[in-house]
């Protein structure tokens, strides 16, 4: 399966917990024609939230990844949870991307959570794009929010489009499209085409002085990075849109700028002209630099891998699903490429490990007749096969071994006592526990050697909560769960 690479887009939705990451991505596969109909995070019928646990309490806890085409583009999407107790998941993930679509809600603005993740996106250099979403709420606030991205965030963002109407369908003057800024046109989303289909029209002349504003504050944002643009505003002509749309492209990649965008993905309006965005403005595998790594027979040698089928593989192993059937390890593919029924090295264990199935990732579980023989560089796959591989080991071409960074992850910060209800399932316990390790490296099992209890630690309350859920239901475990008593 040796795709284009420029046509590759890797991205993650990042955003606080309930700003609609999780529809926003729903809605992408809809639109996409990924899906015939869209599911809902009230109802527990979205295609990433398919734990029990997810659609019990209507929010992302693992991780899921999603694939689907957009136009001229193949889109590899990560949705992650937006709980401070999961925040791990969103730093495995954003160590692979390419870039990222942040949500922020129209009402709440930016939050606790916005700020840690666009926090580890800087980390991680991911160029990214803004959508605020939920502008049909009581109280959404387009203004406000993209002042507290630029101020709160320490941002440069700019905005694409900006709301026509603000509020739900009683409200005054409610939310019912937005407005191209590159292209000065108002775009509608009609509720009995399901959104399906966009409708561009003039700009209505009560709003054209608005649009007006804002479109040149945009222009003078970009001027900085094209001297092209400053010479035609100079002579008091319009830019071209390709060239707009150009300059905006060289600077998101540049982490320069974040192009803002905005709509409720709830109802429809505004989700298409975020994945043209993705499509545009954010990086293919071949825009990012490539990636560097020791080579563990040559000390302080650095090996470099660039995004490209014919150089040596490489690839990262950023999360592991445990099965019966054999392990599920998600790795993302650097370079070379990699194929179903071969071996690759790891050189952190010095092991040779198995490839015995490469698979298209749905969710989280094998997608349906997705079967692949080979993978090349820039795209994210499912493995079986490995037995000794941990989330952040490299996998690589044996005789040209290279370790790449690691991923590095959060201490916990809670610990409780943990023990079965009966003595003859303490086996068991111990089985799974180890398991759930692999599965989720922020979460931690130990024997306390002055008390001799097992001893669970997670990321917070809730954490450990979905930890002993999964116990009960997922193995039939019951377990008691308590403070760890004190050896004096």
């Amino acid at each position: 399966m040796a795709r284009n690479l420029q046509t590759i887009r890797n991205i993650g939705v990042i955003a606080h917990i309930d700003a609609g990451k999780t529809t926003v991505t729903e809605k992408m596969l809809y639109f996409s024609g990924a899906k015939h109909r869209a599911g809902a995070v009230d109802s527990g019928t979205t295609e990433t939230d398919e734990d029990p646990e997810e659609q019990e309490r209507g929010i992302t806890i693992y991780a899921a990844c999603v694939t689907f085409p957009w136009k001229d583009v193949h889109i590899n999407l990560l949705d992650t949870p937006g709980h401070v107790d999961f925040t791990a998941e969103v730093e495995r993930c954003l160590r692979v991307l390419d870039g990222a679509v942040v949500v922020f809600s129209g009402r709440e603005g930016v939050e606790a959570q916005s700020e840690t993740v666009w926090r580890q996106a800087n980390k991680y250099g991911v160029p990214r794009v803004a959508f605020i979403n939920k502008l049909d709420r009581e109280g959404a606030d387009f203004e406000r929010t993209f002042s507290e991205i630029e101020k709160r965030l320490e941002a440069n963002p700019v905005a694409i489009q900006i709301p026509v109407g603000l509020g739900p369908a009683h409200a005054r003057d409610p939310f019912r499209g937005v407005i191209d800024l590159i292209a000065m046109k108002m775009l509608t989303f009609p509720a009995e085409e399901e959104g399906k289909k966009v409708v561009a029209s003039d700009i209505p002349a009560e709003l054209q002085d608005d649009a007006e504003l804002w479109r040149a504050t945009m222009l003078e944002k970009l001027y900085d990075y094209s001297d092209e643009l400053m010479e035609l505003a100079l002579q008091e002509e319009s830019p071209p849109e390709a060239l707009v749309h150009k300059v905006l492209r060289a600077a998101t990649l540049e982490m320069q700028v974040q192009p803002v965008m905005c709509g409720t993905a709830l109802h429809n309006i505004g989700v298409q002209p975020v994945l043209d965005a993705v499509m545009r403005y954010l990086p293919s595998p071949a825009d990012r630099p490539p990636v560097k790594g020791a080579n563990p027979k040559k000390k302080d040698a650095v090996e470099i891998r660039r995004p490209d089928a014919k150089d040596p593989f490489c690839g990262l192993v950023f999360k592991i699903l445990p099965a019966k059937t054999g392990d599920f390890y998600w790795v993302r593919v650097y370079s070379g490429e990699i194929k179903a029924n071969s071996r690759a090295y790891n050189p952190t264990k010095d092991k040779k490990e198995n490839i015995s199935q490469l698979w298209q990732i749905h969710a989280t579980k094998r997608e349906r007749d997705g079967q692949i023989p080979v993978v090349s560089a820039g795209d994210i796959v499912g493995v079986i096969g490995p037995r000794y591989s941990i989330t952040g080991d490299t996998l690589c071409d044996g005789a040209q071994p290279v370790v790449l960074e690691s991923i590095k992850f959060p201490e916990t910060v809670m610990s409780m006592a943990i023990e079965p209800e009966t003595t003859d399932e303490r086996k068991k316990l111990a089985e799974v526990l180890d398991m759930l390790k692999k599965q989720d490296p922020t979460f931690r099992a130990d024997q306390s050697e002055e008390t001799g209890q097992t001893i669970i630690s997670g990321m917070g309350e809730l954490h450990l909560e979905v930890i002993k859920h999964r116990l009960l239901r997922d193995f039939n475990l019951n377990v008691k769960v308590h403070k760890p008593r004190v050896s004096y």
